[in-house]
């Protein structure tokens, strides 16, 4: 079975993302490494570097960037529509665990072009708390009716492989948004996922 991350992982995003954060950080006069938000929920990190806002309206701020003018374009990491499709081909069941809230996972494998191939969706609104923790790709697994170690988890986040590691499962750390020796806890490392067949461990 397959479990899919989806920014920096199926699509590009996270030049853009660490550019809207960076906003957030220079609106409130606030001096932070934007990595620390890749791969995890922004809920789950905010209250770490601003301990007396409310997190809801730096939510909410945070989502009135993203129509600023300037941010990059958003498009399918190079292989990732294709890699889907041969894992439906194959017979794996597939699914995805994100951090992302639901409606731009919906509106995003729309655009890689494989929304249907996915059977199970756990997005931010899924869990009680993000990546590092394992609980998504937990979830992903029960709602698959798949064990854990029958699971291989496609991530490029040093959070998410952190994540994928703490369920028992293998993982393909995809580097697109860190350098492949950050990624060193994966089973596997690839460039991105044109570097990488089905079933990846043989």
């Amino acid at each position: 079975m397959a479990l899919f991350d989806l920014d920096g992982t199926l699509i590009d995003t996270e030049r853009r993302n660490r550019m809207i954060w960076q906003m957030l950080l220079d609106n409130h006069q606030l001096d932070h490494d934007v990595a620390i938000f890749m791969g995890r929920r922004g809920r789950d990190v905010l209250p770490e570097i601003f301990p007396d806002h409310d997190v809801e309206q730096l939510i909410a701020e945070v989502f009135s960037y993203d129509d600023h003018p300037g941010l990059p374009d958003v498009a399918p990491v190079p292989g990732a529509a294709e890699l889907v499709r041969k894992v439906a081909a194959y017979g794996s069941r597939i699914g995805l665990v994100t951090s992302a809230r639901r409606d731009w996972a919906e509106t995003r494998l729309d655009q890689v072009g494989v929304r249907s191939l996915f059977e199970v969706l756990v997005t931010a609104e899924d869990v009680e708390v993000g990546k590092p923790d394992p609980a998504g790709f937990l979830l992903a697994a029960a709602r698959l009716r798949v064990d854990p170690d029958d699971c291989v988890v496609f991530e490029d986040s040093v959070a998410g492989i952190s994540a994928a590691k703490a369920a028992g499962m293998k993982c393909v750390g995809v580097a697109t948004t860190h350098a492949g020796e950050d990624l060193a806890d994966a089973d596997l490392v690839v460039a991105d996922l044109t570097a990488v067949g089905w079933p990846p461990f043989s």
